[in-house]
C-alpha cells in the first residue's frame, strides 16, 4: 500500500509518468483476495493477451466498470430472489444460482430477450417489475431492465477497445436512472401498501441495508467513469438533481 502511495504521488509530480505504470507497479501476480470470508477478486481474463495492445487505459477502466457492475448485479438478484423467492417459481423450478447464470451467460441464446418479462428492455422492464398488473417474475424484469440500462450507455458493449468512443454525459444519466431504480425498489407498493418486491429490511431485531450498499457500488462506479471520461474528452457534463419521488428516467 505505501509503495502505491508513494507512486501515486509521484504521479502528480511528473506528469509524464503514465497511468499504465501505475496501475503495473501496484499490481501483484497472485489473485487478490477479499478481506472478508478470503474470496477472490475476479482478474481480467485476458489481461495479458495480444488484444490488450489495442485497449488505452480508460478502456481498461470501461471493462472493469461493466465487469463490476454485471457482478453486482448478479448478486443483487441472488439476494432478491433470496427475499422474494415466489418469484423466481414463476420463471423456473432450477435454484436461484442457475437462474442467474442463464442470464448473465447465455445472452448469445437469449440476447436479453425473455417472454416472461415480455421481450421488455431497460426502462420498459424496470416499469414492468412495478406495474400492479403483471403476474411474472418481477425480479428478472428488474435486473434485465437495470443490466440492458447500464450496457446500452455503453454502447452495448462490455469489452472497449481503442476506436471506442464513450459519451460520458450518457453514462452519468444512468447512474442517475439506477438511483431511481433502486428508490422505486425500496418504495413501491401495491393498492394494499404492501411491497412489490422486499429488499432492504429495518426494523426492532434487523438491520439489512446490504441491497443499498450494492446499489451504491454501482453508482460510485459509473460515476466515476463518467468523470474520468469527460476529464479525458474535455467534454461538460450535465449535472442533474432530482427528488427520487417524482423523478423521470433520463435518456441514455
Amino acid at each position: 500500500m505505501q509503495c502505491c502511495k508513494n507512486l501515486a504521488k509521484s504521479f502528480y509530480l511528473l506528469p509524464s509518468l503514465s497511468l499504465s505504470l501505475l496501475i503495473a507497479a501496484c499490481t501483484t501476480n497472485t489473485p487478490m483476495t477479499s478481506s472478508q470470508g478470503g474470496k477472490q477478486i475476479p482478474e481480467q481474463k485476458d489481461r495479458s493477451a495480444i488484444n490488450q495492445l489495442a485497449k488505452t487505459d480508460f478502456d481498461r477502466l470501461a471493462d472493469v466498470e461493466v465487469r463490476e457492475n454485471t457482478e453486482s448485479l448478479k448478486l443483487l438478484m441472488l439476494k432478491l430472489y433470496k427475499r422474494n423467492p415466489q418469484e423466481l417459481k414463476k420463471s423456473t423450478s432450477d435454484p436461484a444460482e442457475k437462474m442467474i447464470d442463464w442470464v448473465f451467460d447465455a445472452e448469445e441464446q437469449h440476447h436479453f430477450l425473455f417472454p416472461e418479462i415480455h421481450n421488455l428492455k431497460e426502462t420498459d422492464a424496470i416499469f414492468l417489475a412495478f406495474k400492479p398488473e403483471y403476474k411474472g417474475d418481477r425480479v428478472l424484469a428488474f435486473i434485465v431492465g437495470l443490466h440492458t440500462m447500464l450496457l446500452k450507455a455503453h454502447n452495448d458493449k462490455s469489452e472497449f477497445f481503442l476506436q471506442d468512443n464513450l459519451d460520458p454525459q450518457r453514462i452519468y444519466n444512468v447512474a442517475r436512472n439506477v438511483e431511481i431504480a433502486a428508490w422505486k425498489l425500496s418504495n413501491a407498493r401495491d393498492e394494499n401498501g404492501k411491497l412489490y418486491l422486499l429488499s432492504n429490511e429495518i426494523n426492532a431485531t434487523e438491520r439489512n441495508l446490504s441491497f443499498e450498499r450494492e446499489f451504491g457500488k454501482i453508482v460510485g462506479r459509473t460515476d466515476l467513469h463518467a468523470i474520468t471520461l469527460a476529464e479525458k474528452s474535455q467534454r461538460l457534463i450535465s449535472r442533474v438533481v432530482q427528488n427520487l419521488a417524482t423523478a423521470l428516467f433520463l435518456p441514455f
